[in-house]
């Protein structure tokens, strides 16, 4: 890819894969009761909490609570077991990963300002770079995404993965990397904008400097995101000049009339 000119004004948008982009559809759950099963040869008698957190980090908590001992010396067998159950979890997700309503709208409203996009030229030059950071393992996230038919306006060569950290917060620092060796420009500070549903995206922006904007779709309510400190809260996608606005870090439109948040969903992947 070409470097990205210096006079242009650059975001890298990151977001979140589960309740921000696509809805609940178990397919994580069901891959962890899978391998659990082929590793211990016992059923899997409970996962610790998924919302907000990187697969690393839950499955280090689901094997200690499973009683396991080292969990953390079987993490990276279990990953990569997981990983190789992408093919089984893509017949899973064809019935059950749908794109939240909105969800390809925004990403193809912030696709006219991509490299090289439709929008370059205009008034204020901008360029976004669209990708994701996700608690999912990068095989399983392909597998949702491709599912919920929202790959096209991704580069998920540049996306952070649970597998690669327990933290959240340094995925955005994997991310910012991987965009800077890619398109030949850092994305520092405000340059980078989370999208996701959970405090803990809200904490992993603030702790980097990043911009976020938080999505009520999840189990965190409007009102907790914007308690945790997001830059601005949404109830949903599906307005999306008030999701360009949001994002864009532009005065806000009036809001849409499509109605409330849809809140208090499972802590289900």
């Amino acid at each position: 890819m070409p470097a990205i000119v210096a006079s242009v004004r650059r975001l890298l948008v990151l977001w979140d894969i589960d309740f921000t982009l696509i809805g609940a559809s178990g397919v994580g759950l069901r891959l962890y009761e899978m391998v659990f099963r082929d590793m211990f040869g016992r059923e899997l008698p409970g996962c610790a909490p998924m919302a907000g957190r990187t697969d690393r980090a839950i499955i280090i908590d689901t094997l200690a609570r499973a009683g396991i001992s080292e969990p953390r010396a079987q993490v990276d067998q279990f990953i990569a077991r997981l990983a190789a159950m992408a093919p089984a979890g893509r017949e899973m997700a064809a019935g059950r990963s749908q794109a939240l309503p909105g969800a390809a709208a925004a990403l193809t409203a912030l696709a006219r300002y991509a490299p090289g996009g439709a929008a370059d030229g205009e008034a204020e030059p901008l360029c976004v770079v669209q990708s994701v950071l996700t608690g999912n393992v990068r095989q399983i996230a392909e597998v949702k995404l491709s599912a919920a038919g929202l790959t096209d306006r991704l580069d998920l060569g540049i996306g952070a993965y649970g597998d690669s950290h327990e933290v959240r917060a340094e995925l955005v620092h994997l991310a910012r990397a991987n965009a800077a060796r890619r398109y030949g420009r850092c994305f520092d500070g405000e340059q980078t904008v989370l999208v996701g549903d959970t405090a803990l995206d809200v904490a992993a922006a603030l702790a980097t400097g990043a911009r976020v904007v938080g999505v009520a779709t999840g189990g965190t309510t409007a009102d907790q995101l914007a308690a945790a400190g997001a830059h601005a809260v949404l109830p949903d996608l599906t307005d999306t000049a008030a999701t360009l606005a949001a994002v864009l870090g532009h005065p806000s439109p009036a809001a849409s009339p499509d109605g409330p948040a849809v809140a208090g969903l499972p802590d289900q992947r």
